[in-house]
């Protein structure tokens, strides 16, 4: 379908990438995964022919439609939203009408008349084109994308102009899901989308029946519709098969055998040179060094490419709150109605306790409330009614989506960053700045001319400079890549605080939320766990007791324990473990498992080790009581032992049976 051969590209002086050769083919789903600035972007803008390649050549087969969505800029005007959609069938709608024409022509043309004949031949050519374009059907369809990417009926007659950037990149998407062409180029599509959203999409690209090229720091997203990788790493194209999930574990196995390859080829190598210099001028080993220097010449070197940078950081641990951090008491908030008309209600009798040690996300459709109430929480906005209390010694911080309004643009980040932590040294700041992947001369840009992703990024260090035992986020993770997104959510794991957090990247709530607040229709309903007993709760398809999650001063191991039990129940009073897991089992949670089992194993090591030690011991009388000690010690173990081995057998029961 689409053939690279040895291209490269260059931006400014920069080279992104160079010497690709790749084919894609028919129905391929692909991610494309790389660093921030490594070419990603540029590559689609090629694909989709708005750019060139700068060496190397781009063969497209005949018949192939590309339609490209980029990050955003795209606006839409004059139409209704549903107007806007049905512009891509224009040609179809077209057909419907000459179809109407040719029904009126043979209803006035003598049956047996050659311009009859002439009419009903074009009226058959033209309905089978029509039908195969599904002509019956494309209000339906575009009432079911519309509905699947958030838009409600009461959307459909509104003028794409009311619509905020965000839904006006949903409505583009929208209008290039109905195009369905047959190389599909989707840039971090997911960035304006709910989970709702999120989810309605991953079932589309699923199921969708042509080629995709995507770009997106979700890892879920990918996991679930790409089935290959592409990367570009070093300046070079690397090609997986498999998900996201596979790909990592390729990758770390790919750079296992290349470093293996490295030393052996450096050991050989070492070998050689160290014959040549040892009998170079000996006479009768001038055959053998003459052939060891051929070989050496033909030696293809094996580079390794340097480390990719990383963010290293670690929250500097606050001190510790009081067990209530917050609580909301009948809690209402509204806004004037448009045109000042009425109000318009987002919260009304809202309770809630959030507890220290609390990491809980803020989930619902767009324009649900998740905003408005992490600024009720940061006291930026005002309470409509009822009553806000924070705990002893809470200190709270807030970063807002659109937190980098507050900063200065004319300052250098670097000078920004020194008055904010004025014991600091210029080396300190450098060094902190390029765990946050600002090197180099970056740190000397003024925060005007930073991108979004950059300014996101450095309002988000700042932000981490002071410690806060109670910290809001909205949306840390937007203009995130992966590897920054691990470092942070590494760092919340650790952090001993309370966080309150809004995000739509699935698989940073599933590793980080041990509770979930739906907000929509007015209310906060809370869901103990992460999202994936959320949508279980919500789905129906099992009942969960409460979990240690609920229960304050609960550990985190006693509550990732319970978590762990309740997965391994079956969906129903009639099924069991295994067929709920075929069901419901994703990467996550797989992984989840399979480190259980591992933990377990081991545990059921150690308790067979002790309880043959006490064993053991019984065999020796030393007194009444020592012996009376050690059986209740016995049976303990065993009983530890018996409920680990149970533990363990339905774990492996419902990791096997979802295989």
């Amino acid at each position: 379908m689409i053939q690279l051969s040895g291209a490269g590209k260059r931006f400014g002086h920069k080279l992104l990438f160079e010497n690709v050769d790749w084919l894609i083919t028919n129905h391929d789903h692909i991610g494309l995964v790389g660093g921030n600035g490594t070419g990603k972007s540029t590559l689609m803008k090629v694909l989709a022919g708005m750019d060139t390649f700068d060496y190397g050549a781009l063969t497209i087969a005949k018949g192939t439609s590309a339609g490209y969505l980029p990050q955003d800029g795209l606006t839409l005007s004059g139409r209704t939203v549903f107007a806007e959609c049905m512009s891509v069938f224009d040609d179809v709608r077209a057909m419907e009408q000459e179809l109407e024409s040719l029904t009126h022509s043979m209803a006035e043309l003598d049956h047996t008349s050659p311009q009859y004949a002439a009419v009903a031949d074009r009226y058959q050519r033209v309905e089978h084109e029509f039908q195969s374009r599904d002509g019956y059907s494309i209000e339906a369809d575009v009432g079911r994308v519309l509905m699947g990417l958030g838009f409600g009926k009461e959307d459909w007659q509104r003028m794409t102009d009311e619509f905020s950037g965000g839904w006006q990149m949903r409505l583009a998407l929208a209008k290039l899901l109905l195009q369905k062409p047959n190389l599909l180029l989707l840039d971090e599509p997911t960035n304006h989308l709910d989970l709702e959203a999120r989810n309605w999409l991953e079932e589309y690209l699923q199921n969708y029946p042509y080629t995709f090229l995507l770009i997106s720091h979700d890892r879920y997203f990918l996991d679930v519709t790409v089935d290959k990788i592409a990367e570009i790493w070093n300046k070079r194209f690397w090609f997986y098969t498999g998900n996201y999930d596979k790909f990592l574990a390729q990758k770390t196995q790919r750079n296992e055998q290349l470093q293996a390859a490295y030393k052996n080829q450096r050991d050989r190598i070492e070998q050689l040179e160290v014959f040549i210099n040892r009998f170079r001028y000996q006479a009768t080993k001038a055959k053998q060094v003459q052939s060891r220097i051929k070989e050496l010449e033909k030696i293809e070197r094996i580079e390794i490419p340097p480390e990719e940078k990383t963010i290293h950081f670690k929250f500097p641990q606050p001190k510790a709150s009081g067990r209530i951090v917050a609580e909301f008491e009948n809690v209402a908030k509204s806004y004037p109605g448009r045109n000042g008309v009425g109000k318009k209600e987002v919260f009304r009798n809202v309770n809630f306790m959030i507890e220290r040690g609390d990491r809980i996300a803020l989930v619902g459709v767009n324009g649900a409330g998740k905003s408005t109430l992490i600024k009720l929480l940061a006291s930026t906005e005002a309470l409509s009614s009822g009553e806000y209390r924070l705990g002893h010694n809470v200190i709270l911080d807030y970063f807002a989506q659109d937190q980098y309004k507050e900063l200065d643009p004319d300052a250098r980040i670097l000078d920004d960053l020194g008055a904010l932590s004025p014991r600091s040294t210029e080396t300190e700041l450098r060094g902190l700045l390029g765990c946050f992947l600002f090197s180099e001369d970056d740190v000397f840009k003024r925060i005007g001319v930073l991108s979004g992703g950059e300014r996101g990024r450095y309002a988000l260090l700042r932000l981490l400079l002071h410690p806060a035992n109670f910290l809001l986020l909205d949306e840390p993770t937007n203009h995130l890549d992966m590897r920054a997104k691990d470092v942070l959510l590494n760092a919340l794991m650790e952090y001993t605080g309370t966080v309150v957090f809004v995000s739509h990247d699935r698989y940073f709530i599933d590793k980080l939320a041990t509770r979930v607040f739906e907000i929509g229709g007015g209310c906060v309903e809370i869901f103990p766990g992460n999202y994936e007993d959320y949508l279980w709760r919500k789905e129906g398809r099992q009942h969960v007791p409460p979990t240690l999650n609920d229960v304050p001063g609960a550990s985190r191991s006693q509550a990732n324990s319970a978590a762990l039990k309740q997965a391994s129940l079956p969906a129903n009073g009639n099924g069991s473990a295994a067929d709920a897991a075929k069901k419901r089992l994703n990467p996550l949670k797989r992984k989840q498992m399979e480190d259980r089992v591992k933990q377990l194993e081991g545990e059921i090591g150690r308790a067979e080790d002790e309880i043959a030690q006490l064993e053991t011991a019984l065999q020796s009388f030393v007194s009444a009581e020592e012996t009376q000690r050690q059986s209740q010690k016995l049976e303990s173990h065993k009983a530890k032992h018996s409920s680990l081995l149970e533990e363990w057998e339905e774990v492996s029961e419902t990791l096997q049976a979802s295989e």
